[in-house]
């Protein structure tokens, strides 16, 4: 394996690409997996004004690999995975009744526009759906509000402490073969789990690694 981008006593970095690193990896107790969902995603929503005129919010240059079907074929060896966005490739899954679903309008309380209410993650470690309420809608945030947007499919923080809480023990080994800009690695920091992060674009690397670098943070 080449050698880390960054590292620290919870989380290491490697800039490549995870179907070429994530076999080098050593059993890792839980993989959390937000992939490119092969649905050419880029930031250009839009909100309903008055009159029915509808006023554009910038844009974002689209992820990379999203330009194709996503295929999960090399993150099903691993015994205990959340896999966000699978319901763009569900058929490439086995079945499973274990669904998150993350309510990222906590309820309806969230503004009206053209982001999603809901985002699904598919996994092997529950038996039923659970829910996450966690209101994340544009620059509408229950948590890390007036911060600047640093991935284009970011998530928040709180949700992957909330996955790693449910399913995971301090000391685990957790898996991010598609760190982004590094909310898991964090959130493992934070509650003293272990974490190695894979990502191909360096310059989210290096957003993660600074983030990491922080002190451990109260959650």
């Amino acid at each position: 394996m080449s050698e880390p981008y960054y590292s620290d006593d919870h989380v290491t970095i490697y800039h490549g690409d995870c179907s070429e690193l994530v076999t080098a990896v050593p059993c890792p107790d839980f993989v959390i997996a937000d992939p490119p969902y092969g649905i050419s995603y880029s930031i250009t929503p839009t909100i309903q004004g008055k009159g029915g005129r509808k006023w554009r919010m910038g844009g974002q240059a689209p992820v990379v690999g999203d330009d194709e079907l996503f295929n999960p074929a090399h993150l099903l060896q691993f015994e205990r995975l959340v896999l966000f966005g699978a319901n763009y490739y569900a058929d490439q899954l086995p079945a499973s009744g274990g669904w998150v679903v993350w309510d990222k309008s906590d309820g309806g309380r969230g503004p009206t526009n053209s982001f999603t209410d809901v985002e699904l993650a598919w996994t092997n470690v529950a038996t039923q759906p659970v829910i996450f309420r966690h209101l994340w809608k544009g620059f509408t945030r229950a948590t890390e509000c007036g911060q600047k947007v640093l991935h284009p499919t970011q998530k928040p923080v709180a949700l992957m402490a909330w996955l790693l809480e449910r399913w995971t023990e301090p000391g685990d080994l957790v898996l991010d073969p598609y760190m982004g800009s590094g909310p898991v690695a964090r959130a493992a920091k934070d509650l003293g789990r272990r974490c190695v992060g894979i990502e191909i674009e360096e310059r989210y690397c290096e957003i993660a690694a600074r983030r990491c670098a922080q002190e451990v943070l109260a959650l």
